[in-house]
């Protein structure tokens, strides 16, 4: 399966933290499955970090460094991709999100997801 891992769900491999859920967790490690990472939720990540929010304290070079080694391949953001956003159901306000989704339906790719607000674009969505 192509897996692209959200932002949250991203981090939490990252930091092998316990907030990563057990499903994600064995999909993410899954040896036959292959997982992506957005550019989005790097620039995601990396804002975030700027502002100083408490949930995205990141070295975002130390992650860069350590998502290839950890299997992970990265997505870049194309124009395909920013277009898909306009044919998206307004269900989602957040505009990385609504990236990822785009992303997901262009590649395509199940994009996994701790968000259940997600799900509601379709069967592409996997919520863990």
């Amino acid at each position: 399966m192509r897996l692209l891992v959200d932002t949250h769900l991203l981090l939490w491999a990252a930091a092998s933290s316990s907030r990563l859920p057990r499903g994600a967790r064995a999909l993410i490690e899954d040896p036959a499955n292959e997982v992506y990472y957005s550019a989005a939720s790097i620039w995601e990540i990396a804002i975030k970090s700027a502002l100083r929010r408490k949930d995205f304290r990141v070295d975002v070079p130390a992650l860069l460094a350590a998502l290839p080694r950890m299997g992970f391949v990265e997505l870049p953001v194309t124009g395909a991709h920013a277009a898909r956003v306009v044919q998206l159901a307004d269900i989602h306000r957040d505009p990385f999100d609504r990236l990822l989704v785009a992303q997901s339906v262009v590649e395509p790719l199940t994009l996994l997801t701790n968000d259940a607000l997600l799900a509601r674009y379709g069967d592409g969505i996997r919520v863990v």
